[in-house]
């Protein structure tokens, strides 16, 4: 694992941040899912909580990974950011309006602060 000698830069930080809480709040959705699973469906339950878990548990482990410098991570971020737009799509017009321009700011900022210029030398393998 890569581990540069400097801390990583303010934009990395803001999007790895970010990606941590998106995964925290995945982690809670999995708790919310398997405690309010019906019991007539169980295994839709089970399964869909899984999954949220295993995403949220993903992304903080991807946060982590970033903050230590590893590029690996940069790619499962920026692909969670592209779902939450299509996500986003679903959620806009009528009350969900906020929800979808809140995945959007976030997507959007992760966005940036991974691909900013500083970001990319932090995270790259190449000696500066």
């Amino acid at each position: 694992m890569n581990r540069p000698a400097v801390a990583p830069p303010a934009p990395l930080v803001v999007a790895l941040s970010l990606a941590a809480i998106e995964g925290l709040l995945l982690v809670g959705y999995a708790v919310l899912e398997l405690v309010n699973t019906a019991s007539g469906r169980w295994v839709m339950g089970l399964t869909t909580a899984a999954w949220f878990l295993l995403c949220g548990v993903g992304l903080i482990v991807c946060a982590v990974a970033l903050r230590n410098g590893s590029s690996w991570a940069r790619s499962p971020v920026v692909l969670t950011q592209l779902i939450g737009f299509g996500v986003a799509w679903s959620f806009r017009g009528g009350n969900t309006t906020a929800v979808s321009a809140a995945l959007v700011t976030v997507g959007v900022i992760v966005l940036i602060g991974l691909l900013h210029p500083q970001s990319i030398d932090y995270l790259s393998d190449e000696e500066a």
